[in-house]
């Protein structure tokens, strides 16, 4: 009985270390990007490669972190729950343009899936990484399912959508102002079909606006591209 209470207070102390110290690593670093209003300094990225660093430091696996911080990772879902406040409150100026926005959501799903496929096969020649890479801008779950029943490579799926949220949160907003794309609806929808979870958590610092459009792009275009995905691959791969 001792051994077992030992046990679980070790594990309940490792458990809040864990969580604290995820905690204070990345409001850290939210307070100092808000402090220098430097966007590259994105609290996600920097707290994730911090958390790396440690552990492998202590030689600290990334199961024995992933079991002591699982309350972090249950609350992933209220969270993304919460980014539907701002659409929520932009919904009556979008029932108005939701033809618009909806085409506008299916090119862009049609251009990412084809030119992303075409460009791989070309370069590469390898039809799982294509499969990977068409399906960079989709969210995690809808896209490793669809990357499994298309034979496409699951690990790299997994990584590009990482890379394509970091990326397009870091290098989307600047990128669009420079291109005199200003609109928060624009600047919203093209960050949320493009980079998903991530880039949508992004702009919803800039505004309620961004964040409402956001939301609804990455919503739409996942819907879009887990309908629309496997018949385009299918076609594409009868022209290699």
């Amino acid at each position: 009985m001792v051994e077992i209470a030992e046990l679980m207070n070790t594990h309940i102390l490792s458990s809040i270390a864990a969580v604290a110290g995820t905690i204070a690593i990345f409001q850290f670093t939210w307070a100092v990007q808000r402090k220098l209003n430097v966007i590259w300094l994105q609290p996600m990225l920097i707290s994730i490669l911090a958390i790396i660093v440690f552990l492998l430091w202590q030689d600290i696996s990334f199961e024995s972190y992933f079991s002591h911080a699982g309350l972090l990772n249950a609350l992933l879902e209220p969270a993304v729950v919460a980014l539907g406040f701002p659409l929520y409150q932009h919904l009556g100026t979008i029932a108005k343009q939701w033809k618009s926005i909806i085409l506008v959501l299916m090119i862009g799903a049609f251009v990412a899936i084809i030119s992303s496929f075409i460009i791989t096969m070309l370069l590469i020649g390898d039809y799982s990484i294509a499969v990977a890479l068409s399906l960079k801008s989709v969210t995690t779950p809808i896209a490793i399912t669809i990357a499994e029943q298309l034979a496409g490579n699951t690990a790299i799926t997994a990584f590009t959508i990482i890379l394509a949220g970091f990326f397009g949160a870091i290098v989307g907003p600047p990128w669009l102002t420079f291109i005199k794309v200003t609109s928060p609806k624009a600047q919203g929808l093209a960050i949320g079909a493009a980079s998903h979870v991530i880039g949508t958590s992004t702009v919803s610092n800039i505004s309620y606006e961004h964040a409402a459009y956001s939301s609804l792009a990455l919503i739409a275009s996942a819907v879009i591209t887990a309908i629309v995905s496997p018949f385009i691959i299918s076609f594409l791969v009868t022209l290699f």
